[in-house]
């Protein structure tokens, strides 16, 4: 797998998206610099199963085809085994990467702190959107502190119509 940084890197819309290896739901590995000759969609989840995740997700899937030819994954940090059982439960078609140990969504910027629940997790994905052009270049970027929201779904198709124009 790709060595991840020990120390986050500034994601700025304009700026490289820095390149990760993650594992799919089904076990499968999953790096984004080999998607480079597509948009990708990122969209950060803090769990599998919880209500506004799964409005979230069913939207997404119910409008894929509103995504164009963007490689749209979900990246939470629960196991591949939870996200597989999400994937199922829920009849998703797209792709979900399980950020285990929390790493990618700390270098996206994309992780609560410690103080986040009562419980001090301190390895949960912030509800987020980014998109990484064909190029690899961060196109848009959406990291909500309200784990209530939902990302700006009208302004990421946006951002891919203008990448396919």
């Amino acid at each position: 797998m790709s060595p991840i940084p020990d120390e986050p890197v500034p994601v700025e819309v304009g700026s490289v998206a820095p390149d990760f290896e993650l594992f799919t739901h089904d076990s499968e590995r999953w790096k984004l610099s080999d998607h480079r000759d597509q948009p990708v969609v990122l969209l950060f989840f803090p769990g599998a199963f919880t209500s506004v995740c799964t409005t979230e997700l069913n939207t997404v899937n119910n409008t894929l085809d509103e995504f164009g030819e963007a490689e749209v994954v979900g990246i939470s940090t629960d196991s591949p085994f939870v996200l597989e059982e999400f994937r199922s439960v829920e009849n998703l078609t797209f792709p979900l990467l399980s950020d285990h140990n929390g790493k990618v969504s700390e270098m996206y910027g994309a992780k609560y702190d410690a103080n986040f629940t009562p419980m001090n997790l301190d390895r949960i994905s912030k509800r987020a959107a980014f998109v990484v052009d064909g190029k690899g270049i961060l196109r848009y970027r959406e990291v909500l502190d309200n784990a209530g929201n939902q990302p700006d779904f009208d302004q990421i198709r946006e951002v891919l119509n203008q990448l396919s124009a």
